[in-house]
């Protein structure tokens, strides 16, 4: 996927519509929150499991395939209105998310659904 080649063809998309004048960033970002919702419907009430079998369902991976491409389609548009070069900020990202977050000398937990790893059990105290 060439992001610059992809962009352009965003651009003219719109020009052929006359969308200039609406697709600023402020409302293309707002856009991009409705498209990802979308997103976000489609698992809202799924279990782990059924998540990931998504996969399984020609039907339902095309629609979430669908919903990431306009979340996408948005980022794109954003990110060429506001001049940013996103391979180059993914890549400044990448390296700042390494230094923030390093390579643990020693194994840790993976993260639950919630977000937070799960914690090892306490021992047993001997009051």
């Amino acid at each position: 996927m060439d992001i610059h080649s992809l962009q352009t063809r965003l651009r003219a998309f719109s020009a052929e519509r006359g969308w200039e004048p609406y697709q600023n960033p402020k409302n293309l970002a707002m856009a991009m929150v409705v498209e990802a919702a979308e997103l976000v419907e489609i698992f809202q009430w799924l279990s782990p499991e059924q998540a990931a079998d998504i996969a399984a369902d020609a039907a339902r991976q095309q629609h979430v395939g669908e919903e990431i491409a306009d979340v996408l389609v948005y980022l794109l548009q954003i990110a060429d209105r506001c001049g940013i070069d996103l391979e180059a900020a993914v890549e400044r990202k990448i390296g700042l998310n390494a230094l923030k977050y390093p390579v643990p000398s020693s194994p840790q937990p993976a993260p639950t659904d919630s977000g937070v790893a799960d914690a090892p059990s306490p021992e047993p105290r001997a009051d």
